[in-house]
């Protein structure tokens, strides 16, 4: 009876471990390409929003990024690899200093892979 007893208290044990897993991952990205967001073309104001293309998988999302006044390197960021979180509407990654910003999401585009010959 003990020995049954500590089965079911092990089983019971991984099921709450199992069933505590986060269900958010955050996943790799790259940078795929900057543009200047097409509103802000037509105002001069000093903050400028951009249209970022971020590649995530086999999907590549179209994000609007707007940089604190005075900061301008994400100009300079295709190529680069970061992790962000995916939701519905938005995608959420962190900053050089850890903060977790949130951008919404404009546009997605699934990749199809060509096969090869």
């Amino acid at each position: 009876m003990l020995r049954a007893f500590a089965v079911l208290c092990i089983c019971l044990s991984a099921f709450s471990a199992y069933s505590q897993t986060p269900t958010s991952k955050y996943q790799v990205a790259t940078i795929m390409a900057v543009k200047l967001h097409k509103a802000a073309a037509a105002t001069d104001d000093s903050v400028t929003p951009y249209d970022v293309s971020v590649r995530v998988a086999n999907v590549v999302y179209v994000v609007l990024y707007t940089p604190p006044p005075g900061v301008s390197t994400v100009q300079y960021a295709a190529g680069r690899q970061i992790l962000v979180l995916v939701g519905d509407k938005t995608i959420t990654y962190n900053d050089i200093l850890g903060n977790s910003l949130e951008v919404p999401i404009l546009s997605r585009n699934t990749i199809t892979k060509q096969s090869s010959r």
